[in-house]
């Protein structure tokens, strides 16, 4: 077993469960529901039904960026028993919580000189961070110690893909991501925007396309243009949806359809209540590893 702790956030979106049986632990996010303040625990306390359709109801959602003080909070346990820790952070295109964990981990070092604490941004969100640090856990139990693997995931995090698409864009105009215009002529011509997290880990938007069903062609395009040795993918892939799981479950089959060589069934989990507080209910997103991201 390593003698360190590996970590992410609740933002990775992958299952308590999931997390438990690789032996990840991870920080808890915040987020706010009509001006009450909510523990973002992976659907544990709100389920995952019940917060989708709270902002369907026009239920207020926002969230907060954790301070230096709560990353020092969850560190300091795993330093006091003597334990190192490598952190998989939200991207820091996406939000500030990275600077703040890095903030945390320097004004630990001067309190505990002994030992490490690494804080990787993952320039990713959701379920694609779920799979990285997936793959870290894997190199972790194969034996790598956490300087390697620091290296390692600094050197591979670009070659984790991130595809979005969504059929509502009422929260993306609310989060002012699309203009009003924009949304009412999208959602009259039935447009479902897709997205893709570039080099810097922002969510941008690539093409405009009419109809879910041709959405999904197109995801599923991208990744046979991007996936390590294309048709021939033999990695893991997940997915992560906002309260649209058959929809999720169309791009899974086609995927799985596409890709007979992939590691396993593709994995479906929910985007939790941080992210989803900004996508709001009707995204899906496809994750895979391909090559490098470079725009």
């Amino acid at each position: 077993m390593a003698d360190y702790v590996l970590a992410t956030c609740s933002t990775a979106d992958i299952s308590p469960e999931h997390m438990k049986q690789r032996n990840i632990e991870y920080v808890k996010y915040s987020f706010y529901l009509d001006g009450k303040e909510c523990q973002d625990d992976l659907g544990q306390t709100i389920s995952f039904d019940d917060f989708y359709q709270m902002m369907r109801d026009g239920v207020d959602t926002k969230t907060s960026q954790p301070n230096a003080q709560h990353f020092k909070d969850f560190f300091i346990p795993f330093l006091n028993d003597g334990k190192d820790v490598i952190l998989l952070n939200l991207s820091s295109g996406l939000s500030g919580a990275q600077t703040s964990a890095k903030i945390a981990a320097e004004e630990l070092k001067d309190e505990y000189p002994d030992r490490k604490v690494y804080v990787v941004d993952s320039l990713g969100a959701s379920s694609g961070m779920g799979l990285l640090v997936d793959k870290m856990a894997d190199l972790r139990d194969e034996g790598m110690n956490i300087d390697d693997l620091y290296v390692w995931t600094e050197a591979n995090k670009l070659k984790l893909h991130h595809w979005f698409f969504s059929t509502d864009l009422t929260f993306y105009v609310k989060g002012g991501r699309v203009s009003k215009v924009a949304g009412w002529f999208g959602t009259v011509l039935k447009i479902c925007p897709l997205l893709n997290m570039d080099m810097m880990g922002h969510l941008i938007p690539r093409e405009k396309i009419r109809g879910k069903a041709n959405v999904i062609k197109a995801m599923v395009k991208k990744m046979e243009e991007n996936a390590i040795d294309g048709l021939n993918y033999s990695g893991k892939c997940y997915i992560s949806h906002a309260d649209s799981y058959e929809d999720a479950r169309q791009v899974a089959d086609l995927i799985e359809e596409r890709f007979p060589k992939l590691n396993g069934k593709v994995l479906i989990n929910s985007i939790g209540t941080t992210i989803g507080s900004h996508t709001g209910p009707g995204t899906v997103a496809v994750f895979f590893f391909g090559k490098e991201r470079n725009d």
